[in-house]
């Protein structure tokens, strides 16, 4: 499979910023057979966090980035993560 060049990255962050973080994950993974998860998680900064997966086979890095929120009354709080930013981007090897 070739990898992606400028459009389709862009078309690609465009459907996956719409989708919520399991349903983006969810297509990142069954994009390419060989995806990689390279970051889960993993606090950047305040109130950010960052999971990343490489797809090899398409040359490109996608960084889904998330936000903590606590929603409900004093009483009864529910915690959920919002996924609030997508990154995608070429691997070193991509030079479409």
């Amino acid at each position: 499979m070739a990898y992606l060049n400028t459009q389709e990255r862009e078309d690609l962050l465009q459907e996956l910023i719409k989708l919520n973080y399991m349903q983006a994950k969810r297509k990142i993974r069954n994009m390419d057979q060989k995806s990689r998860l390279g970051v889960f998680r993993n606090v950047q900064g305040v109130n950010r966090w960052v999971t990343r997966y490489e797809l090899p086979s398409l040359g490109t890095k996608v960084t889904l980035i998330e936000t903590y929120a606590l929603t409900g009354e004093a009483s009864v709080k529910e915690s959920d993560f919002e996924l609030t930013e997508v990154i995608v981007e070429p691997t070193a090897e991509n030079r479409t």
